[in-house]
């Protein structure tokens, strides 16, 4: 669901946000959460590797896993809540040993539903054996290798389906539309990954990217000739070379 808003102000009137009513609680559970440390970019030297990050809101980091860790123990949904280090929402589970964990939420998953991992029936959060999964169904929290855990397909809204089996090896289609071959003894859950309407939201002002932890990018032509290969000439010129090149010179 997108939430609208009044336009009382600017930002306001292009602003849409994700619907959070749809989620049953605002505490997490301290034990499966961790301190997540801002590192602005920079590297293990100090020097920014990765330019254009740094602020944003302070957050705890969730730590996630996959159901098929307990394999063939049912689950039982606690909570929906919202995760800031990911687009997706997460669940809350309880295994029948009394222990919790967080995993990623599918759509359509209710609180109070039962779910498992390993040898289960074809059903919304069940956690099965890519040789298992019948073709066509959507899958997500994909493994690469067996036992590594959930790597592709989890940011919101997203799900792959399987295409074909060939021996040792499953075709997945994932959702970029690229099809890939997968051992067939990895792991995947089945639906659909939660918050669907998540890519439909409109950001409305910039100050809302500086809560992301996401500082500006300036083009190079609108900097100065000493701090970027295409700058001088107002920003208004062109770069003056045959092919673009990065802020340290190299062609790009």
């Amino acid at each position: 669901m997108i939430k609208f808003y009044k336009p009382t102000t600017s930002g306001r009137r292009k602003m849409t946000v994700t619907d959070y009513s749809v989620l049953t609680t605002e505490k997490t559970v301290k034990k499966l959460t961790r301190p997540l440390k801002k590192k602005s970019g920079r590297d293990q030297t100090g020097q920014i590797s990765v330019r254009h990050q740094g602020g944003g809101a302070k957050r705890k980091y969730r730590v996630l896993i996959s159901i098929d860790k307990k394999l063939n123990m049912p689950a039982k949904v606690e909570t929906l809540e919202y995760d800031p280090n990911r687009s997706a929402f997460i669940n809350l589970v309880t295994f029948e040993d009394k222990t919790k964990a967080y995993i990623l939420a599918p759509e359509g998953l209710k609180v109070g539903d039962i779910i498992t991992s390993g040898e289960v029936d074809i059903q919304k959060g069940n956690r099965l054996q890519l040789s298992k999964i019948p073709n066509g169904v959507a899958i997500y929290d994909i493994e690469l290798q067996p036992g590594q855990g959930g790597k592709m397909v989890r940011s919101a809204g997203s799900s792959a389906t399987i295409v074909a089996k060939e021996g040792r090896f499953v075709q997945i289609k994932l959702p970029s539309g690229e099809i890939r071959k997968i051992n067939k003894n990895c792991f995947a859950s089945l639906g659909q990954v939660s918050n669907i309407t998540h890519s439909a939201q409109r950001i409305g002002k910039a100050g809302r990217v500086r809560h992301m932890g996401i500082r500006p990018s300036v083009r190079g032509k609108a900097m100065s000739p000493a701090a970027h290969p295409h700058g001088g000439g107002e920003g208004v010129n062109p770069i003056g070379l045959k092919y673009p090149k990065t802020p340290w010179g190299k062609i790009a």
